[in-house]
């Protein structure tokens, strides 16, 4: 790849990303962006439909029922409009994986094949390398030493328990199960004597550190290394010998952990042969299935099923079948889980696991066949909830009947599409004993009720905006709406080159923006995701510059409506230059007073036209 000698921009992650800093030219960032689709990206971890010119789905950055997560192709951005999330590719993937600038882009550049020439990078960025690298060591050698202490005196009754659970010693191996001793700092003296100093064993999340001294987070445990998709160990669980509280105890959120990003057991379901994975509960559930043959089990950690782990399992499968605890805690947790997978395009069953709590027990009771048998059988999820749903009614009651008709009916309504809404009415029907026609009837009913009154809801929030809109300092808006008419209608620069120019932007970020628009209208380029890469370091002027990028001026506007908005957005950002020059004005500037006269008498007679 040849440089041209462009710019180079530190680039350093921000917010919730780590820290790295690398140099790299503009142009091979530029290169990779432009070679990664936003759409074809984004749709490997959120479930898009096109609307218009622009893709609508759920916002995977904050939990929302409507979809106001928006990705245009043209201009290859993407915008929330409920959380105000925006950027391009490269800001997509760092915030949901989590990663690092360098990360983002080592990987897209890997997607789309581009080699990234070797950079030297800086010292603040090699600590922050150094550091990753010992916290992985760190993990590593924990769980040797959790796993070594299992098979000492000290680990023999964890040893005893895991074997009561019918694990093999070829599993507990595979799986790297080990005992955390009943000393209170074993782990940390036995790290310090390998040489890690306190600030790196503090960062590893393994340690309560205290002025009256330090103590190992895990101790009398059997413990459960958890692993990374590439084997690495990048966290813990560890469940108490005894009846210690609490029950089960995971290592806390850490540069390497988010336990809302990761699934236990991924490393080797990804693997799996079967179009399907097995979500679980918890780690001996995992453990068990794939010591049955079942390598495609995986389990949430220790919290509830996320979005981000829906986006995980997407890339591998598009079907899954809940295991979850037959009792009524996993019920709910089944139930919060399935809209989650529909959401992320992924089919849910639920697996019938009674007279029996969870996976673990089942196997141990009915084995590997009766299994298989049950996994054929699994409900289909949007049925599950209706059986959930009607043992919450007495159907010996003729109110408490027709009230679960009625919610049977609004949930048939959450298919959007006639034809797999006409689908699932036709199985409840036959399922339930409710009459085909009579279903049919009271969800169309209800369908025109519910119609109405999510457009007096619209319409109620387009109020709120309205409101909100008005209340923002309108000098600074008319300049946002000024440039977002520019990046809409490049062929516009041309009708106001001539009475515009950034200077005219009194608002700072605002003058930012202009000079690299007003440039790229220069070279004939409309590259609103190249623009944004220049402020990648500061996360409010990146989401306030993603959000001016991704406004739809013109929607629902006639086109003399556009002309007047138009006119009247180029004549009050120059009034309000006229009227900044004014106030800047030094007393005795004789030719500046006299140019600023001839700028306001010039305003009167201003007309900027569409056509």
């Amino acid at each position: 790849m040849r440089l041209t000698g462009l710019k180079n921009y530190l680039y350093q992650s921000h917010g919730k990303c780590r820290g790295m800093k690398m140099y790299y030219p503009d142009d091979v960032v530029e290169e990779v962006r432009m070679r990664n689709d936003i759409v074809d990206v984004i749709s490997q971890y959120v479930k898009l439909q096109k609307k218009g010119n622009n893709y609508f789905g759920l916002c995977p950055f904050h939990n929302e029922k409507s979809p106001s997560f928006s990705v245009s192709g043209s201009k290859q951005m993407y915008y929330c409009f409920g959380c105000g999330a925006g950027g391009n590719v490269l800001t997509f993937v760092m915030q949901y994986e989590n990663y690092t600038f360098q990360e983002a882009l080592t990987m897209l550049a890997e997607r789309a094949g581009v080699e990234l020439p070797k950079q030297e990078i800086s010292q603040e960025a090699r600590r922050q390398a150094d550091l990753r690298t010992a916290l992985i060591e760190v993990n590593r050698l924990a769980a040797n030493y959790y796993y070594h202490y299992l098979h000492q005196p000290q680990g023999q009754q964890a040893l005893e328990y895991l074997r009561g659970r019918g694990l093999s010693d070829d599993t507990i191996r595979r799986f790297g199960l080990g005992y955390s001793n009943k000393t209170s700092n074993d782990l940390y003296q036995y790290l310090r004597k390998k040489g890690y100093a306190d600030e790196i064993l503090k960062e590893s999340g393994l340690f309560t550190m205290e002025e009256r001294g330090v103590y190992d987070k895990f101790w009398n445990r059997v413990m459960f290394p958890i692993m990374d998709v590439n084997n690495r160990v990048i966290g813990f669980g560890g469940r108490v010998m005894g009846d210690g509280k609490p029950k089960y105890l995971n290592s806390p959120e850490t540069r390497l952990f988010d336990k809302s990003r990761n699934l236990y057991g991924l490393n080797y379901a990804r693997t799996s042969r079967k179009k399907y994975f097995l979500l679980c509960e918890g780690y001996m559930d995992v453990i068990s299935m794939q010591q049955a043959g079942y390598t495609n089990a995986v389990a949430s950690l220790g919290t509830a099923f996320t979005s981000q782990q829906a986006g995980i399992i997407k890339r591998y499968v598009d079907q899954v079948i809940l295991t979850y605890d037959s009792d009524e805690a996993g019920v709910k947790a089944a139930l919060r889980a399935i809209p989650i997978l529909k959401e992320a395009g992924i089919s849910a069953k639920v697996l019938n696991m009674r007279p029996y709590k969870d996976p673990d027990e089942f196997m141990k009771h009915m084995g590997a066949e009766e299994l298989e048998k049950r996994i054929e059988e699994a409900r289909n999820s949007f049925l599950f909830e209706i059986d959930v749903l009607k043992q919450g009614y007495n159907m010996e009651d003729p109110q408490e009947k027709t009230e679960f008709y009625n919610r049977v009916a609004e949930k048939l309504l959450e298919f959007p599409e006639a034809l797999e809404r006409d689908n699932y009415t036709q199985a409840v029907s036959r399922e339930f004993y409710i009459r085909y026609e009579d279903l049919k009837k009271l969800v169309n009913s209800l369908g025109n009720k519910i119609s109405y009154v999510s457009l007096r809801e619209e319409r109620r929030e387009e109020e709120r905006l309205a409101a909100r809109r008005k209340k923002e300092n309108g000098m600074k808006q008319s300049q946002k709406l000024l440039l977002t008419w520019l990046i809409e209608r490049p062929e516009l620069y041309d009708r106001i080159k001539n009475v515009i120019t950034p200077a005219d932007f009194v608002d700072e970020l605002a003058v930012k923006v202009a000079e690299m628009v007003f440039a790229q209208k220069e070279k004939g380029e409309n590259n609103p995701a190249e623009i944004l890469n220049h402020f990648i370091n500061d996360e409010e002027q990146y989401q306030e510059v993603a959000a001016l990028f991704h406004t739809n001026l013109t929607e629902g506007m006639t086109r003399e409506e556009q002309k007047k908005a138009f006119q009247e957005i180029v004549v009050r950002v120059k009034e309000n230059s006229v009227k900044a020059q004014g106030e800047r004005l030094a007393p005795g500037d004789v030719i500046g007073m006299q140019k600023w006269l001839e700028e306001s008498a010039a305003l009167k007679t201003l007309h900027i036209s569409l056509d």
